[in-house]
This record gives structure tokens, C-alpha cells and sequence, in this order.
């Protein structure tokens, strides 16, 4: 069997049996096309050899790619490699032993209490787009801790106590509930009034089952809620330009900040492993170390500051 159709039977697999979606599929793909292109798409399986695929992680690095990219595509070739080993493709593994590279240690970013509210206040001092809608996408994100995905993609179906509650389908469509704060709802209900009037204005009917629209009366892409997050934070904005995935570290930081449990902070993101959410506890403890140098008499800095 050659590379690439060992690689399309395994793309389809990926996308019928184990059911990942489209971009997850997409991803495993885009990591294939470097693998193609230094062993060629006509390779047989069984005459790649261990050290060929070392040397393609090697020309990843020497391209200067980034240390997280090269390890999912080390991820990519490793599943792809055990696939066929698995369905007797192959009577040897060669990716068996590679190893991940290791990653600098970084900290997911986010914002302060001041910094959420400017943002989240900012469409209603600015006139850049449609304020009430971009005030509730804001402050939803927030609120809930949702992907920006879960929320371009949310339908009316989907709340299941009034404004309150939403069951969200996440990753690996893992369903999970998710809480909108008060601000979030009272910010919700002012743009459902102001949605209602648009399809009126533009004579449309309103068949849409998305909750956010664009001006159009189409559904808010992911892209379009990007592209709006970074007008607000940009030089018209709060001048502090931020992804939408910020918001959603931001709630995580927030709710660990305050008290609350690491499962149950795991349980609202959505997380498969708790490891994945406990990475916000240390934005808390170096908070907490930062506070506590500059608050107390005798913490070095603030005696010197004096």
C-alpha cells in the first residue's frame, strides 16, 4: 500500500468511525502534506523506515516551526503509523518511538476584571458595528467559558432554562451544560429585540435557528466573531488586541481565582483531562505571588518602591 492511500483511507476513518469533525480532519491533513512531500506519495508503507521520519521532524525545525505545531504533527504521523499497523498494514511500526519535542512553558492569556469590563462595555461607547449584539457575544463568552465555536454555533434549541442555561456540544461532540450570568442574559435579551426588528427591516423571515447573526441575517460565523472581538480590542477599541479564546481563559482564570473547584472549572470548559485545566491554578498562584509583593511591607519590591 502507498502513503497516500494508506493516508486517505485513514482521513476517511478519522472522519466516519471515530466521528472527529470536519477541522480536526482538516488538521490531520494539513500535518500529511509535509510527510507527502519528503517521502513522496507513491512511498510503500512497509519500506519507511524510522529514521526517514526523524529526519522530516528535523527539517520542521529547521524551518523554524513552531515547537506546538511540530509536535502535532508527530501526533498526526504517530495515530497514522499505528493505524496501519493495526489493520495489518504493516508488520512494524516505524513511528512507534518518536518523541515529542518540548514545549516552552507558556501561560494561557488573559484578562484582568478592569480589562473584561472595558471590553465587554466597549460596543455600547462605541459605534463600530451592532452594539447590542456584540455586547451579548462578549459578554456570553465570557459568562460561560464557551469556544467561540459553541457560541457562533448556538441555536435557540439549545437553552434549557429560560436564558440561564445552554447544553453546548463541544469537542468530540461531548455535550455539557453551560450558565450565562445575569449581565449575559440582560445583554442577550436587549439583542434578541434588536434581532427581531432586523429581519422585519430587511423583510426577511427569520427561519434562522442560530442565535447570533450578521447584519444580513445570516448566521455569525467563528471568523465573524473574530473579526468583530478585534475591532473592539483594537486601536479603535480598548487598544489590547485579544483572540476570542482569551475570554474563555479569562473565565477559567476567574473561577479558579475565586474558589472554585478545579473538576467542576474542567466540567464547564469542557476539558477531557483535568491537566488541561489545572494550567490556569498557576495564573492564579503567580497572581497571588504578584499581590502579595507589592501589598506586603517586607516582600522586597514594595520596600524598594517606598
Amino acid at each position: 500500500m502507498t502513503l497516500e492511500t494508506a493516508i486517505e483511507e485513514f482521513l476517511v476513518y478519522l472522519s466516519s468511525v471515530r466521528t472527529l469533525s470536519d477541522n480536526t480532519v482538516t488538521g490531520y491533513r494539513n500535518d500529511f502534506v509535509h510527510l507527502i512531500e519528503y517521502l513522496g506519495k507513491d512511498r510503500e508503507l512497509e519500506s519507511i523506515k524510522k529514521e526517514e521520519l526523524l529526519i522530516s521532524i528535523g527539517i520542521l525545525s529547521k524551518k523554524k516551526m513552531a515547537a506546538a505545531s511540530i509536535n502535532r504533527y508527530i501526533a498526526a504521523v504517530r495515530t497514522l503509523f499505528a493505524y496501519c499497523k493495526k489493520t495489518c498494514y504493516l508488520e512494524i511500526n516505524p513511528a512507534l518511538e518518536l518523541k515529542t519535542v518540548k514545549l516552552p512553558k507558556r501561560l494561557p492569556k488573559f484578562l484582568t476584571e478592569k480589562e473584561i469590563d472595558d471590553l465587554c462595555s466597549m460596543p455600547e461607547r462605541k459605534e463600530l458595528l451592532w452594539q447590542s449584539r456584540d455586547k451579548a457575544v462578549f459578554e456570553m463568552l465570557y459568562s460561560s467559558g464557551c469556544r467561540v465555536s459553541e457560541i457562533a454555533n448556538l441555536k435557540f434549541s439549545d437553552f434549557t432554562d429560560g436564558f440561564h442555561a445552554a447544553l453546548i456540544r463541544g469537542k468530540g461532540k461531548k455535550d455539557r451544560y453551560v450558565y450565562f450570568a445575569q449581565d449575559a442574559q440582560e445583554a442577550l435579551k436587549k439583542y434578541l429585540d434588536d434581532r427581531e426588528k432586523l429581519f422585519v427591516d430587511l423583510k426577511l423571515e427569520d427561519n434562522v435557528e442560530n442565535v447570533f447573526v450578521n447584519q444580513k441575517g445570516g448566521p455569525l460565523s467563528v471568523r465573524g466573531i473574530s473579526w468583530i472581538l478585534s475591532r473592539y480590542s483594537g486601536a479603535e477599541g480598548t487598544n489590547h488586541q485579544i483572540s476570542p479564546h482569551a475570554l474563555r481563559h479569562t473565565f477559567a482564570t476567574a473561577m479558579l481565582g475565586n474558589g472554585a473547584d478545579v473538576r467542576l472549572v474542567q466540567e464547564l470548559l469542557g476539558h477531557s483531562s483535568v491537566s488541561t485545566t489545572q494550567r490556569y491554578t498557576h495564573i492564579t498562584t503567580e497572581k497571588l505571588i504578584e499581590t502579595y509583593n507589592k501589598a506586603h511591607p517586607h516582600a522586597g519590591d514594595s520596600n524598594e518602591q517606598k
